[in-house]
């Protein structure tokens, strides 16, 4: 007796209109796991804050001064974790099929989940080397990981039709200008402290790499 369809079996042929409806579904709810994961992210770094202590204002702010490190850091990863959502925004908004980069996704959002341990770590005591280039790798890796998510995003044609025709060009050079700052931080860090300056240097690098981006491929 010949065998009917298995109501379970996800392989089954559908047709294109629904399989083009799944796809769409699965990048929307892609976004939304993501943003909420980001979301949490940002707020696990608000809650490790220390609370200013003291009885008088002078108290009060020489204890806000000892944790300043502490509250760098959450500006620092702030606006690293900032950037990242951003590009994430602008590219996976025209998402018409998720599945080839469900993966890489949960990667990237990996190491923007640690990055609140992270950055507690690199606002501790002794050990400047160590804490910072664990901070600083995780975010070369976070920056290598999205760019991947670009390339296979380019390379198999997974934006709806009228995207920017720009949009992924400008996205990774963004993304291109965070690796780079992060990575070139990361040899510098072990001669001088300093090494946070290639940091605040981030949006002149992805100026610079814009404007060599330009020169190789006019727009």
């Amino acid at each position: 007796m010949a065998r009917g369809p298995d109501p379970d079996d996800d392989d089954g042929a559908v047709s294109p209109e629904l399989q083009s409806e799944v796809e769409t579904l699965s990048a929307e709810r892609l976004v939304f796991f993501s943003d909420a994961v980001v979301a949490i992210a940002i707020t696990l770094l608000a809650l490790e804050l220390p609370v200013p202590q003291g009885v008088t204002n002078h108290d009060w702010l020489a204890s806000a001064r000892q944790n300043f490190d502490q509250y760098l850091a959450f500006v620092i990863s702030f606006l690293v974790i900032s950037a990242y959502w951003r590009g994430h925004h602008r590219v996976f908004r025209y998402l018409r099929n998720a599945d080839p980069i469900v993966g890489l996704n949960l990667l990237w959002l990996f190491f923007i989940v640690i990055t609140p341990f992270v950055t507690k770590v690199l606002s501790g005591d002794g050990a400047f080397q160590s804490r910072f280039i664990l901070y600083a790798s995780v975010q070369v890796l976070a920056s290598l990981t999205f760019l991947t998510i670009i390339r296979v995003v380019r390379r198999r044609d997974l934006l709806r039709e009228g995207s920017p025709p720009h949009l992924v060009r400008n996205t990774t050079i963004r993304m291109a200008g965070l690796a780079l700052a992060f990575g070139i931080s990361l040899p510098i860090s072990l001669v001088t402290p300093w090494a946070y300056l290639c940091w605040v240097a981030i949006p002149v690098v992805t100026i610079a790499l814009r404007r060599i981006a330009d020169r190789l491929s006019p727009l």
